[in-house]
C-alpha cells in the first residue's frame, strides 16, 4: 500500500473544509406556509371593502404582492381545491379529490403527484391542519375520520383536524359555538355571535393545532416544510364570537350592487345551502333588514378568521422561520351576498369566482403592490415551484406567477372555470359562459351593465372565438 505524503494529506484536508464551508453556506430551501380560507370573497378592507375589519391580513398584503383580479376554477370547495392540490382542472363535484384518490387506489391509470406529494418527494415535510382538500383533516366515512378513506394518499406527512366538542370533522365543518354540529340545516341558526373566546367556534381550536404544528416543523433544521392551514369560517352558518360581530352591529353598509335576479338563462340558482338554515321565517331578497343582517356576520366571520391568518403569521415571526418562507394566503372561491338576488356560491358570476390570492416572500422587491393581472388558482403550484428552486413538473396546466411579482404590470392569462352544466372564460374585458346545450351569456366587463346585460346574440363572432378557445382548454 503507497501511503499519502503530509502535503497529500495536508491538501485532503483543505478541501474536505472548504467543501464544508460551501455546503454550510449553501441556503435552505425555503418553507412553505399556505393559508387557505373558506368561501372567502374580497371582501377585505385591502382589497377595496373599507368597513371590514381585517388588520393581519392586510398588513400581509402591504408586504406582499396580491392579485386582485385571481379567478378559481369552480364555484364550491371540494373542485377548486381539487386545482389548487394538483395545478390541473378537474371534476365539477366536491368529491374531485376522492375520485382521484379511487383511481390511485386502482391502479388502471397514471394520476400525477400533488402538490403536497411533490413537494415531499423533494425533500419537505408536509403538514395540514384544518380544511386544506374538501374534507378538513383528509378522511372519508359518515363522520370524515375514516382512516381506511384517505383523500390525498401520499401526500402529506401529517394531516390533522383536531374535533373538541364537536365529536369530529364533518361536524368541525358546520360547528356552532361550544360543540353544536349539524344535524338538520333547518334546526341551525344560519347566523350566531356567541359570547366567548376564539375556542368556542371551531378555527379556534383548530389554530391551536395549526401552530403546535408550526413550532415543530420550524425546529427541524434538516428539512424544509410544507405546511398547510385551512380555516373555515366565513363559511355557513356565519358564526363567530360576539367580540368580532360588535364593530359591525350599528355602522351603514353599502348598498348591494345588482340585486335582482337576472332575466333569462343564466346560472342563477335560489341559493339552497343558505336557505336550507334556520332563517326565522326571513328571506334576504324579500327583507332588506334580514339582508344586512346577514352581511354584518358575514363581514364578523371574516374578522374572526382575519384573527387566525394573524396568530400563524405572528408564531411564525416567533420562530424565526418567517425569514425564510414563502406565505401563500388564497381563498378557496368568492360568495354571493345578494348579488343577483344570490345569497352563496355556485354561480359562474363574477361574486363567484373572484377570490383573494396574495403571496410574500422574504425580500421580495415588490411589497404592497395589488396588480390587476388576470391570474388562476391553478397557477399556484408552478409558482411555488418557481419560488422555492423544486422543479416545475411537466404536467400543472398553470403559469409561474413570479413574472407578475416582479413586474405587477405585466400581463396576465385569461381564467377558466365551470360548475355543473356550464363553464366558463373571464378575459381582460369579457366573460362568456357556455352551457352544455350551447347557450351562451356574454358580459362586457368595460360596460356600465357588466354580468347584468346578455350580449350574445349581438356579439356572435366574439361568442364563437371564445367557445373555441374555452372548448380547447377544457376538453
Amino acid at each position: 500500500m503507497i501511503k499519502p505524503s503530509a502535503g497529500c494529506m495536508l491538501f485532503v484536508a483543505f478541501c474536505s473544509f472548504f467543501t464544508s464551508c460551501i455546503n454550510s453556506e449553501k441556503p435552505a430551501k425555503p418553507n412553505v406556509l399556505l393559508i387557505c380560507v373558506d368561501d372567502l370573497r374580497p371582501e377585505l378592507k385591502s382589497f377595496g371593502v373599507d368597513y371590514i375589519k381585517s388588520p393581519n391580513i392586510d398588513a400581509l398584503v402591504g408586504r406582499s404582492v396580491s392579485f386582485s383580479r385571481h379567478y378559481v376554477n369552480a364555484p364550491s370547495c371540494g373542485p377548486s381545491r381539487y386545482t389548487l392540490l394538483t395545478g390541473l382542472y378537474g371534476p365539477p363535484s366536491n368529491n374531485a379529490l376522492f375520485i382521484r384518490s379511487e383511481k390511485i387506489a386502482g391502479g388502471t391509470e397514471e394520476v400525477a403527484p400533488s402538490m403536497p406529494e411533490w413537494f415531499r418527494s423533494k425533500g419537505y415535510t408536509t403538514v395540514s391542519v384544518g380544511k386544506v382538500s374538501h374534507h378538513p383533516g383528509g378522511r372519508g366515512g359518515e363522520d370524515w375520520d375514516d382512516e381506511n378513506i384517505i383523500e390525498m394518499p401520499n401526500a402529506w406527512d401529517r394531516h390533522l383536524m383536531p374535533v373538541g366538542e364537536w365529536q369530529h370533522p364533518r361536524g368541525m365543518m358546520h360547528g356552532l359555538a361550544n360543540g353544536e354540529i349539524r344535524v338538520k340545516p333547518a334546526d341551525m341558526d344560519v347566523f350566531q355571535a356567541a359570547e366567548g373566546d376564539d375556542r368556542i367556534y371551531p378555527d379556534g381550536l383548530m389554530m391551536e393545532e395549526a401552530l403546535s404544528q408550526l413550532n415543530s416543523l420550524a425546529k427541524d433544521e434538516e428539512k424544509p416544510f410544507f405546511l398547510a392551514v385551512g380555516i373555515i369560517r366565513p363559511h355557513l352558518p356565519f358564526g363567530a364570537p360576539k367580540s368580532y360581530y360588535e364593530p359591525y352591529e350599528h355602522i351603514d353598509l353599502p348598498a348591494t350592487p345588482h340585486p335582482k335576479k337576472p332575466e333569462g338563462k343564466t346560472t342563477w340558482h335560489g341559493s339552497g345551502e343558505f336557505m336550507n338554515y334556520n332563517r326565522w321565517g326571513k328571506d334576504p331578497n324579500e327583507d332588506s333588514l334580514f339582508a344586512i343582517a346577514v352581511r354584518k356576520h358575514y363581514a364578523a366571520c371574516v374578522s374572526y378568521a382575519d384573527t387566525q391568518v394573524g396568530k400563524i403569521l405572528d408564531e411564525l415571526k416567533k420562530t424565526g422561520a418567517d425569514k425564510n418562507t414563502i406565505v401563500v394566503l388564497w381563498g378557496d372561491h368568492g360568495w354571493h351576498l345578494g348579488e343577483h338576488a344570490i345569497w352563496g356560491k355556485h354561480s359562474l358570476f363574477e361574486e363567484s369566482l373572484n377570490s383573494p390570492l396574495v403571496i410574500h416572500y422574504p425580500g421580495m422587491e415588490n411589497k404592497g403592490v395589488q396588480t390587476k393581472s388576470m391570474v388562476a388558482t391553478v397557477d399556484i403550484f408552478p409558482t411555488l415551484c418557481d419560488l422555492t428552486g423544486v422543479e416545475v413538473p411537466g404536467f400543472v396546466q398553470g403559469e409561474s406567477l413570479v413574472p407578475i411579482i416582479n413586474q405587477p404590470e405585466a400581463p396576465g392569462h385569461d381564467a377558466f372555470g365551470y360548475f355543473r352544466n356550464a363553464k366558463t372564460i373571464r378575459t381582460d374585458s369579457h366573460r362568456m359562459i357556455l352551457h352544455n346545450d350551447g347557450f351562451a351569456e356574454l358580459y362586457d366587463h368595460q360596460s356600465p351593465e357588466g354580468e347584468t346585460l346578455n350580449i350574445a346574440q349581438s356579439n356572435p363572432e366574439l361568442v364563437n372565438r371564445l367557445s373555441l378557445v374555452l372548448n380547447e382548454k377544457l376538453k
